[in-house]
C-alpha cells in the first residue's frame, strides 16, 4: 500500500479507501467486520460512509469497527440527501446539516469526523449558509475537514470562492464518479482539482461491477439479483449499450492479458495523477481480495493508454478542437 497528502492538508491517506454502502446491507454485521479486517491488513487507513447508505446502519457497524483504532483511521461521512420522513429531513440547509451531524456522530460512536462531505449541490440552499454551518462544525471540533460529493467543476470552483471571500474553512477534497466507461470527470473536475490541489477520492471505479465481465453471460443478463437490474439508478447510469460495448472489450483485453478484470479496472483509475484513491466497494471477501490485487499491478503508462483506447475519451470542454 502506497500512502499519498491529502491535498495540503498534511494528512497521509492509503492509495485505495473503502467504502462502507453496503454495511448492513448486502453485507450482513459478520461480514462487515471480516471486510473491514482485511482492508485494515492490507494497509487501507481511510474509511469511507453517508448518513443514508443502510439508513443508518452502515454508519453504525463501522462505529463499532473502529472502536479499538479510531485515531489511526480517515473516517468521513455525508449529510444532504433524504435521511428521515420530516420535510426538512434533506438537503444542506443549516437546519439539516446541524440535524444530522450529532446523529452521524453518535452512530459512528466518535467524537469527530476526519471528512464532512456535502453529498450533493442543494439548489435550494445560499452556498454561503452551508459553508458557514460547515466551518462552525469545524470549529466545534465535530469535523477536520471539509469535502464535496457530486458537485459539477463551476459548483466545486464556486464553493471555493465563497469559501475564500468569507474566510471560511477552505473545501479541501472532491468524491466524483470515474471509471472507464464514466470519464466525464476528465474535462473538467479532475484538472481543476489538480489545480486547486483538491484531494480526490473517486467512486464506482467497476462501474457498478460491469467493468468486471459478470454481467455478460445469458444467465447474468437476466439475474433480477444484480446491481444494474435491480436498482433503477444503476440501470439509468451503466445501462448505454455503448457502455456494454466498451465494458466487454475492456473484459476481454483483460483475459488476454491475464489480469483479474476487477483488479486493472481500479489501477486504471489509481494511475491518473489527479485521483488520490478510488473508494473500493464489496460484499464479501471474495470480491474485496480481488479488488486489492489492483495494488500488485504494474501499470506502465503504454498498458494505461492500451486500456484507455478502449474507451470513448470525453469532449473537449470548450468548442474549439484544433490544438493551435
Amino acid at each position: 500500500m502506497e500512502y499519498k497528502l491529502l491535498g495540503n492538508t498534511g494528512v497521509k491517506v492509503s492509495n485505495l479507501t473503502f467504502g462502507t454502502m453496503n454495511f448492513g446491507k448486502d453485507a450482513d454485521k459478520n461480514t462487515s467486520f471480516k471486510l473491514f479486517e482485511r482492508c485494515r491488513d492490507a494497509g487501507i487507513n481511510m474509511f469511507d460512509c453517508a448518513n443514508v447508505y443502510s439508513k443508518g446502519e452502515a454508519e453504525k457497524i463501522l462505529g463499532e469497527c473502529i472502536k479499538n483504532c479510531r485515531d489511526e483511521l480517515i473516517i468521513t461521512t455525508k449529510v444532504h440527501f433524504t435521511a428521515g420522513d420530516n420535510i426538512n429531513d434533506r438537503g444542506s440547509s443549516r437546519k439539516h446539516i446541524f440535524n444530522q451531524i450529532d446523529k452521524s456522530l453518535k452512530r459512528l460512536n466518535t467524537d469527530y469526523i476526519d471528512i464532512y462531505f456535502l453529498h450533493g449541490y442543494d439548489e435550494n440552499t445560499d452556498l454561503e449558509e452551508t459553508l458557514r454551518t460547515m466551518d462552525d462544525l469545524v470549529k466545534n471540533g465535530k469535523i477536520l475537514y471539509n469535502g464535496i460529493s457530486n458537485f459539477s467543476a463551476w459548483q466545486i470552483e464556486k464553493a471555493i470562492a465563497v469559501a475564500q471571500i468569507n474566510n471560511l474553512n477552505k473545501i479541501k477534497c472532491i468524491q466524483p464518479m470515474y471509471n472507464l466507461v464514466k470519464r466525464q470527470a476528465e474535462v473538467e473536475i479532475l484538472p481543476m482539482a489538480k489545480h486547486e490541489n483538491l484531494a480526490v477520492f473517486s467512486y464506482n471505479p467497476l462501474g457498478a461491477g460491469l467493468l468486471t465481465g459478470k454481467y455478460f453471460t445469458e444467465k447474468e443478463k437476466s439475474n433480477p439479483d444484480i446491481r444494474i437490474n435491480r436498482d433503477k439508478k444503476y440501470t439509468e447510469r451503466y445501462g448505454d449499450e455503448w457502455m456494454r460495448e466498451v465494458a466487454l472489450r475492456f473484459f476481454n483485453f483483460a483475459r488476454e492479458n491475464k489480469y483479474d478484470p476487477a483488479a486493472l479496472a481500479i489501477a486504471w483509475v489509481m494511475h491518473n495523477p489527479a485521483v488520490t484513491a478510488p473508494i473500493l466497494g464489496a460484499r464479501n471477501l471474495e470480491q474485496l481480495n480481488s479488488c486489492l490485487t489492483s495494488l500488485d499491478i504494474k501499470m506502465t503508462d503504454d498498458l494505461y493508454d492500451k486500456i484507455t483506447s478502449l474507451s470513448i475519451k470525453p469532449p473537449s470542454p470548450t468548442d474549439r478542437s484544433e490544438k493551435s
